[in-house]
Order: C-alpha cells, then structure tokens, then sequence
C-alpha cells in the first residue's frame, strides 16, 4: 500500500493525544481525553457519507483495523453498503444460533402446564421428535420452508396420515412460538407444505365398537378379576380408559366420582374437574374391586401402578374381537340417541364431551348431573339385565 493509506504507526497510535489521527483511505483512530480510543472508518457509499465502528484500541490493533478497513472499502467499491452488510451478517448470524430442535423444546417447555401429566409422557412431543427434528432440527428455524417440511413429511402424508398431520401441527405451534420470540419465520409455511402435498389419501377408521344391543351379553360374561371390573366400570360409566384404570378410592364420594381435570384428556382448563355420578351396578363394581386396592388405586397392576393402557384391549382380543374398550363409549352413546329421549347436550357430557364454544360453556355451567344419574342408571339396568344372548361370550370366555 501507499503511504497515502499507511499514515500512523503503532508507536504514534499508542502515543497519540487526544484528538482525531487519519491513517489514510478514511480509516482514523478518535482518541478521548480519557485515554480510550476507537477505530472509525469513513465511506460514501451511493453518495452518502457514512461511518461504522470498526472497535475500540487497543482491542483491536493498528493492523487488524486496516485488514477490516480494506475488507469494508471493498464491498463499497462493489456498490454495497458496508453497514446494512454488516447488520445482514450479524442478523445471519443471530438466526443460525436459533436452530429448530432449540425452539421446539423451549416450545414444549412453554406449554407442559396445560398438558396432561406436564407432558412426561412424551405425547405431545414425540410428533417432532421422530417425524420432523432428525431431518430439520438442525437446521435455523428462519430458514425453513414449505419445501423443506413437504420433503421431511412426504414419506408419511398418505401412509400415515393421522402421525403426518399431527407432526405437520406441532411444527406449526414451533413456528408460531419462534415469530413469538421474534425471529424471522415464515408462518404460512405449514399450509404451503399441505398444497404441495396435497389431499391425504386415507380413510377414517373409527375405533370398532359393540352395539348397544349386544353389550348386556358381553357385560354379563365378564368375571371378578381387576381386567373384568376394570371393563365392567368402563361400560357402565363411558368413562375413557385413563381415568378408568387410574380411579383412586379417594374420587369417589357417594354416588359421585370426580375425576381430577388433569385426567381428562382434551380439557386445557386445569380447574374443570369432571363428575360422574354411579348407577348402584356401579357401586357394586366398585366395592368388589376395592379389595384389590392397592395405594389407594382400585386396578393395580401386578408389579406396580395401574394396569397398563393395552390390558383391557388385550383381554378382548383374547376372546377373539374385533371390537376395543373406546369402542364402549360410542356403544353407550347410541344407546342415548335409540333408545332414550335424552337432549344432545345431555347425551355428549354423558360421555365426558365439550359441547358448545367457550361462550356458551360459559353461561352453561350445569354439567347435567342429575339428568346423567337417570341415564347412567337406565344404561346399568340394560346393561345388567338377563339375556339369552350370554351363552355367546360366556362360551369364549378367556382364561
């Protein structure tokens, strides 16, 4: 370089008073009365003045702020702006820190307290982490794309369309909370993804359930062991099976069982406990399983705990059905709508359903409790009553 950009020397930077030193080609060292110092480098990039901190002295040496100088200069001569450049570096920089699997934990952390169990079952996450995260968690959530989700879910859209859809929804809620945090994400790149893979080709498939008409068969079958009540107070209260196989003797007061809200599964309100009120067959079921107890819990599994989620399921199929436990909920539910004249209202929260929007439910703040006793104990009568049609179950009664 000339001597028209080579004016100081580290000797002169270190000794120079306070003042403004130009080293040439725009760069100078401004020099404070208190003995601190920083490197500015002057430019005019499209006709405009301007000048960018290149650090302070003695942090950054006479050497090291001609190298970065030389660098700034460039870009100008190649018409950029060497300070919205440098800020474009710096946000590149900021959104490469921000990688996918980072948000989407510090996504799922945020919403433990509205899911079931704080989330320790892993539900929840489970979508992203075996469908999403091992292609794209590390990747900068500002840079993904509908291509990018299209390509990772493709293998999955039509052979298994109800995992591809819940993975495709958690990545949205990811999304959603990194434009919360205030990182530059493209929010409709979701719905993108879903034109470019276009319509699932698959078909609902309903849990198999009994009818109605031959549960009274089914029910008069079963025996006396913890799988057999645990199935009988399934049928007779329409209950789901967590809140069945994890009833504690303290739910039940009376005629009432209340099950805790974190044990309903759908319901995000943690203060909404839900009540079922017990036929006497009920009860009856309830006193018999008492004397399996165990910590309070009237199904206990055999080492500890409850009986597993697959224990009753395992137990049909072992007497050669098609049909599963859920399966009880839409027996009893068409029961209510054949054979009874029960409002809808009061049929859905039969089976624990939300019914209206949150406005609604908030001026509607009956959950029909004795409305669903009458029902519950007209279900337990057809339920429990002699019939013919028990030699058919009686006949393959597992062992």
């Amino acid at each position: 370089m000339g001597r028209a950009t080579n004016r100081l020397s580290a000797s002169a930077v270190k000794a120079a008073p306070a003042g403004k030193h130009a080293d040439g080609g725009g760069l100078w060292l401004v020099k404070r009365p208190d003995g601190g110092a920083q490197w500015v480098l002057r430019v005019t990039p499209h006709g405009r003045r301007r000048e960018m901190g290149l650090g302070a002295y003695p942090d950054v040496s006479l050497k090291e702020a001609r190298e970065s100088a030389e660098q700034w200069r460039r870009l100008v001569r190649e018409g950029l702006d060497p300070i919205k450049e440098r800020e474009r570096q710096r946000r590149e920089a900021a959104r490469n820190i921000h990688k996918l699997a980072d948000i989407a934990l510090d996504a799922f952390e945020s919403r433990k307290a509205e899911l079931k169990g704080d989330g320790k079952a892993g539900r929840w996450f489970s979508p992203l982490e075996l469908h999403i995260l091992p292609k794209l968690g590390q990747v900068p959530v500002a840079d993904i794309d509908q291509r990018d989700i299209r390509d990772t879910l493709a293998p999955i859209w039509h052979t298994k369309a109800a995992t591809a859809e819940k993975a495709m929804s958690r990545l949205n809620i990811v999304l959603r909370h990194a434009a919360a945090l205030g990182l530059e994400v493209d929010l409709q790149a979701t719905e993108k993804a879903k034109a470019l893979l276009g319509r699932q080709r698959h078909t609902v498939t309903n849990v198999p359930s009994l009818p109605w008409q031959e549960v009274p068969a089914f029910y008069q079958s079963l025996g006396g062991s913890i799988t057999e009540l645990a199935l009988r107070l399934l049928i007779l209260t329409g209950a789901r099976s967590g809140p069945v196989r994890n009833i504690h003797i303290d739910q039940i007061e009376g005629d009432v069982w209340t099950i805790p809200a974190e044990g309903m599964k759908g319901r995000k309100d943690a203060t909404k406990d839900f009540r079922i009120p017990l036929s006497k067959e009920a009860q009856r079921v309830i006193a018999e399983a008492r004397k399996f107890a165990r910590d309070g819990f009237l199904f206990p599994s055999v080492k500890r705990g409850v009986i597993s989620d697959m224990t009753m399921t395992a137990f049909m199929k072992r007497r050669g059905m098609a049909e599963r436990p859920h399966g009880f909920r839409t027996s009893l539910r068409v029961w209510l709508a054949e054979a009874t004249d029960a409002p809808y209202d009061v049929a859905e929260i039969c089976i624990s359903h939300v019914v209206g929007s949150k406005t609604v439910q908030a001026y509607k703040r009956t959950d029909y409790l004795e409305r669903r006793r009458a029902l519950l104990e007209r279900w337990a009568d057809v339920v429990a009553a002699e019939s013919p049609e028990i030699l058919r179950f009686v006949g393959a009664k597992a062992p």
